[in-house]
């Protein structure tokens, strides 16, 4: 199989929607942290996503609000407006034992070093992986068209990510948005690279 290296926003739009349908954990409490990490740790691929309550003023940026860790099965939104950013959550974003699957990693690392410094390891930026396949798309969104043939919405991107209680709709966007960088990430380590050099017999 070889993949289209881009896509327009109406072929995106016909594409059915991509929607996570394991189960959403809201971390809201220090006690629900263990449990939390112990599932996290027992996997070797997990997705990592975060977001931020939008600014509308030019120069300020607000705090990260959210970071979502997920399974194949389950998705952590994890309320850093709420809750600290634990140790035992560094400790997992610091294992290079477990990957981390994201998209513009390094901005979501941004975010949270302004929390807490750690040393990041183990992740993996589908943006910087993907030209290996010959994709030139960058956004989540084309880059889930094309690989999965599934649109991730946006819809809630500039929503209110401090608000007290999240709606349902926020949820599905946090968590969906996570999820499925393991399905792009999975996706693409079962088709061959395109630009792969030929490596000798006698290696």
């Amino acid at each position: 199989m070889i993949f289209q290296p881009t896509i327009t926003n109406d072929q995106t739009a016909e594409l059915p929607s991509a929607q996570f349908d394991g189960k959403i954990v809201v971390v809201t409490r220090d006690e629900q942290v263990g449990a939390m990490c112990r599932d996290l740790e027992s996997h070797k691929v997990i997705g990592f996503d975060t977001e931020t309550r939008p600014s509308f003023k030019a120069g300020v940026t607000n705090r990260v609000a959210l970071l979502q860790l997920s399974t194949p099965t389950r998705c952590y939104l994890i309320r850093l407006c709420r809750i600290k950013l634990h140790n035992a959550i560094l400790r997992i974003l610091s294992n290079p034992d477990i990957l981390k699957i994201g998209a513009d990693v390094a901005g979501d690392l941004r975010s949270l070093h302004v929390l807490r410094n750690f040393n990041e390891r183990g992740f993996v930026d589908l943006q910087h992986i993907a030209s290996e396949w010959g994709i030139e798309e960058k956004s989540l969104r084309k880059m889930s068209a094309i690989v999965l043939g599934e649109r991730v919405s946006k819809a809630q991107r500039l929503s209110n990510w401090e608000a007290s209680v999240l709606t349902p709709q926020q949820m599905m966007y946090a968590a969906t948005d996570a999820w499925v960088c393991i399905k792009i990430y999975e996706r693409l380590l079962a088709t061959p690279r395109i630009n792969k050099n030929e490596k000798s017999i006698e290696e």
